[in-house]
Parts: C-alpha cells; structure tokens; sequence
C-alpha cells in the first residue's frame, strides 16, 4: 500500500461546494496523489457533502454509507460537516469529518491515512496552472467569498459556512486572469451573496495589473470585464448598488443576466423570511433595468407554501410573476430544515395546498417563460457551444447558464468547436430552449 497514493472524490451540492472540491484536488495533485474514478481503485474516498436542506443531507448519508460499503476508508467534508454528529451518529466509522471550505484540514487528514509519495517531482506531474477543474474547460466558477451576513428563517447556511468573509480583490482577479489564460471563455460569478462582497473587509482596495480596484461589486465587475470573455453573475440580492452594474450590461461588458432570488412578492411573507431587501420596489427596478439593457435576462428562485403563506399572499406572488415577465425562475415547495428559525412559525401550509401552489406557480411561469423565448425567434444572438457532434451542436445563449437554464440546438456545422463563440440565428423555441443555426461569417 506504500507505493500507492489514490484518492477518490465525491463532490455533491451547489457550485460553491464545486469550488472547494476542486481546490481539494488541485493541492493533492501538487502532492502527488492520483485521483481516481472508482471505488476498488482508491486507497481512501472523500465525500464532500450538502447540507442545505433535508434532502440533500438524506443524499449525503447515503452517498457516505455506499462509500463506506465499497471501499471502507471515508473521510467526510462540505456544509454537512459543521454538524459532525448528524454524520458520526449514523456513520461513526467515517476516518475525519470537516465543515466547508477546511481545505487545509482535509488534505491533513488524507496525509495521515494515505501518505503523500515520497518521490513526487513536481516538475514532472504537473498540475494545470488554473488547477483541477470539475467543470469543461471552457467555463469556470468563479467564488469571490464564503459564509452569509444574512439570517433568513428557512436558511441555515450561516450557520454552516459563517459570516461573509471576501476574499481579496487582487486575488480574485488574478485566479480570473488564470483561468481566461487558461482558455475558459465564461466565467461564473458565485458566493452566498454577490452583491455584499467587500462589506466585511470595507471595500478595501486592491492593486491588479499595477491600477487600484475597489473591493466592492462594481469594481470586481468593471475589472473581470476587461479580461474579454463572459461574465455572469449568480445570487445577486437585489441592493440598489445593483443600478450600477447594469450599464456595463448594456455596454456589453458583462453578460446581461442577473440571477436574483426574490423568493416571494409578498411582503408580510418577506418579512417572515428574513430576506434583505426585501422592501425595494422590484417591480420598477426591473422596468428600468430593462429600458437600460432591453437583453437583459432575470432569472429567479421562489418558495411557495411558506408557514402563514395565504392565499391572497399566493395570488399576489402570481401577480408579481405576470408583471415582473422574468426569464427564468424555479419554484421550491417550503419544506422544514433542521435548525432553521421558520420551523417555529405558526400556520404550517398543508402538503396538498403546497402541491397545488407549486402547480399553478409553474403553469404561470411556464407560459412567460416560453412567450419570452418565442420573443427570440427571428433574432440573431451569440452563443457559446457546449457539446459538438456530426449530427447537432448544443450550446448556450447570454441568457443561459450551464446546467440550470435552456439550451440552443444548431444544426450541425463542421467549422465550431466545443468552447467557440459564434452567431446563430433563432429560427424556433419551446418551454425552455431555442432552435437554430449558425451563420457564417
């Protein structure tokens, strides 16, 4: 077992979580260790787990339990982590268990179960210089900080990953400037809350490329626009220093789409919520965006059936989707989360009268969604190709993020690559995705 050095890694959740595991990677590849696909040919599993909701912790225990049965040394990582018990309690035969974002801990923990090779040159083995990338390799999430100043009642990512902590702008910038050197065309802006990164560290600016950058949104998007590729940003709370990002929209400097989870249109239902912001007139604010850069795509996350939710709370909600006509929205049924302060409100929404909301919700969306969509035909828009085959190409509008937005499907075309940047014109739509070819210049 002295000669062999192979980890397996099991990265589930969201895209944050994505990020940690592949820093994770990145460091045990500088190491030496091989990482490997299966479970008969790891020396040790690391499962880095999601806990933001039930389900996914019920997903992490199981995905633990599968490891432990076929390979038996397991070491456990990610938001499940900050409650070890939750995991030792079911699973005590784990090796280590660790919160989100514990890095240097896990690497720790692999080196006293599976020491790192001896004779690792690596000037040999060499590692990518953006590092280990689960994603293709042309686009990349892009974590500008970690942890949450927010305390909404359904949530419990604080309580998780902390308070928000911003990672310095000259930082940031720099893995940016790596990655589109690298070859990624689209960058994904994440974090809990993109819009108060700086708050914690006061906006301190930092010096990339020999000029100062404001570590605050405005300045991180002004200069992750001068990079010459795409830019989209995710979780972004509606703040009014939004305003300001939508100009370099319009100037094309940035994608033009904003994924701001709204949640809900009802105020008392906001409030019981905890959201921030939550008494800024959305409605007008996305008019104006809207008369400042008309491509402009929305897209948004709502929870129907949320204890003390009323009908006429819902039938506001519903209102609120009709006029505010955003892109694309998903819609979760409120389900309780162990530790989350909403568990304690009164008037929990029966089940039945969940499943019902959430159905009409989704009618409604789906209607504006495909009359957006079919706004589109006719027009001629950039894309950026996914998948490339003899028989069709897949790829994706600005409007599209990777793999929770639509697709556009071209004709097949012999001169594109996976990762090229092309025009194509919109010949049909559906619910969600668009139909097209792409034209020759």
């Amino acid at each position: 077992m002295s000669g062999s050095h192979k980890v397996g890694f099991i990265s589930l959740g969201c895209p944050k979580a994505l990020v940690d595991s592949e820093r994770i990677l990145t460091q045990l590849r500088i190491e030496g260790y091989d990482v490997v696909p299966t479970y008969e040919d790891a020396d040790i599993v690391v499962v880095n787990t999601c806990g933001f909701i039930d389900s996914a912790k019920e997903e992490s225990l199981s995905t633990i339990g599968e490891a432990l049965q076929e390979n038996g040394k397991v070491l456990v990582t990610g938001c499940m982590g900050a409650q070890a018990d939750s995991i030792t309690d079911v699973h005590p035969n784990v090796l280590g268990v660790t919160g989100p974002h514990a890095y240097e801990q896990v690497v720790e923990q692999v080196h006293t179960h599976v020491p790192p090779p001896a004779s690792h040159d690596p000037f040999v083995d060499l590692v990518p210089p953006q590092g280990i990338k689960l994603t293709p390799r042309h686009y990349a999430y892009l974590k500008i900080s970690e942890g949450c100043n927010h305390r909404c009642s359904f949530c419990i990512i604080p309580s998780m990953r902390g308070d928000l902590v911003s990672r310095p702008v000259a930082e940031v910038l720099d893995e940016a400037e790596r990655l589109a050197n690298a070859g990624v065309k689209e960058l994904l802006v994440i974090s809990q809350d993109t819009s108060a990164y700086g708050v914690d560290i006061k906006y301190q600016t930092g010096f990339w490329q020999g000029q100062p950058v404001k570590a605050n949104m405005t300045g991180l998007c002004e200069a992750l626009s001068q990079l010459g590729i795409w830019v989209r940003l995710h979780y972004v709370y509606p703040y009014p220093h939004v305003d300001q990002i939508i100009p370099l929209m319009a100037e094309g400097k940035l994608v033009p789409y904003l994924d701001i989870p709204f949640q809900h249109a009802s105020l008392p239902i906001l409030k019981a919520m905890k959201r921030p912001a939550a008494t800024e007139k959305s409605l007008q604010r996305i008019q104006h965006w809207r008369h400042q850069c008309p491509e402009l795509t929305l897209r948004s996350t709502f929870i129907v059936g949320f204890p003390g939710e009323t009908e006429a709370d819902f039938n506001e909600l519903l209102t609120f989707l009709e006029e505010a006509q955003l892109d694309r929205v998903g819609c979760f049924q409120y389900s309780p989360v162990t530790g989350a302060k909403a568990n304690e409100l009164d008037n929990h929404v029966p089940d039945e009268v969940k499943q019902e909301r959430w159905e009409r919700f989704m009618q409604t969306q789906q209607r504006i969604s495909s009359d957006r969509l079919e706004q589109k035909v006719g027009s001629q828009l950039a894309v950026i190709v996914d998948e490339w085959s003899d028989e069709r190409i897949v790829a994706r509008s600005e409007g599209d993020a990777p793999e929770i937005d639509g697709l556009v499907y071209l004709s097949a075309h012999s001169d594109v690559a996976v990762g090229n940047i092309v025009q194509a014109r919109i010949t049909d739509s559906d619910e969600y995705d668009l139909y097209g070819e792409i034209i020759d210049e």
